[in-house]
């Protein structure tokens, strides 16, 4: 285990920082040890809830390490194997049936987006943020998803927009194309972003679940395989501690206290 990154436990709420400053690139080894990590969260039943940060407070990240490519290629076995492992680790993350939550201030590019738009929420700063996936300009296409996530995120208008013309957009310019939940001032958006994995990590984790699958997966079901998925996650809720605990509580016009049953 490297110090690529570090996980710092709070509660229910883990936090996940990418610890190569100020430029935090998603290094062979960060990536290494995030595919390691998260099927360990995923299966934690402590874990509430997830944020993903960067070391420092100049850069969310500027993507991959390209000078560690030839390396990537070594290890891995070829170009290909390098971008299916980072496929393979985003879409964990995005089908994490625990709330996920990128942090983006400073330099977002690349994999530094991509990663973010595999997240539930993103909040981010309202000075200095550079948002973008400008893969363009190395005569390229972003390869870990960014085309399809983003495209579903802003729609198709915006993120030919943005990736066509290699754009890296303010803070304030993605919340309004959608692209970001919020935005904070910077001294701000580090403590917005905890209150808000607090917030879900209080939430019932067994109904959580099953929103996320229902709503994550939306997109990819006909209507009515929707409808079943959503049939499923309701009926699983039925009987469970906190099913009974949010009900007695709505009746007693008090809030819930969620422990996880």
């Amino acid at each position: 285990m490297s110090d690529a990154l570090i996980v710092e436990h709070d509660g229910g709420v883990v936090t996940i920082v990418n610890n190569d400053p100020p430029r935090n690139r998603m290094t062979l080894e960060y990536m290494d040890e995030l595919e390691a990590l998260i099927p360990e969260l995923a299966s934690d039943p402590s874990v509430r809830a997830l944020v993903f940060t960067g070391a420092g407070d100049e850069h969310f990240s500027v993507g991959m390490n390209l000078k560690q490519l030839p390396e990537g290629v070594k290890q891995k076995g070829g170009i290909e194997a390098v971008f299916d492992q980072r496929l393979s680790v985003l879409a964990a993350i995005e089908s994490l049936e625990k709330p996920t939550i990128a942090l983006l201030y400073g330099y977002c590019l690349g994999g530094g987006l991509e990663l973010p738009l595999a997240c539930h929420f993103r909040l981010a700063a309202a000075e200095g943020a550079k948002i973008g996936l400008p893969e363009l300009d190395l005569g390229t296409v972003p390869a870990w998803g960014g085309t399809a996530r983003l495209t579903r995120c802003v729609g198709r208008d915006a993120a030919l927009d943005m990736i066509l013309r290699a754009k890296k957009i303010s803070g304030d310019e993605a919340l309004r194309i959608g692209l970001v939940h919020e935005v904070w001032p910077n001294a701000e958006l580090r403590e917005r972003g905890h209150a808000l994995a607090r917030e879900l990590a209080a939430m019932p984790p067994l109904a959580v679940a099953g929103v996320l699958r229902c709503v994550v997966g939306a997109g990819e079901r006909s209507l009515e395989e929707a409808l079943a998925e959503e049939r499923r996650a309701v009926m699983k809720t039925m009987g469970s501690a906190d099913q009974i605990e949010g009900m007695k509580a709505f009746m007693e016009k008090r809030r819930p206290n969620f422990t996880g049953g």
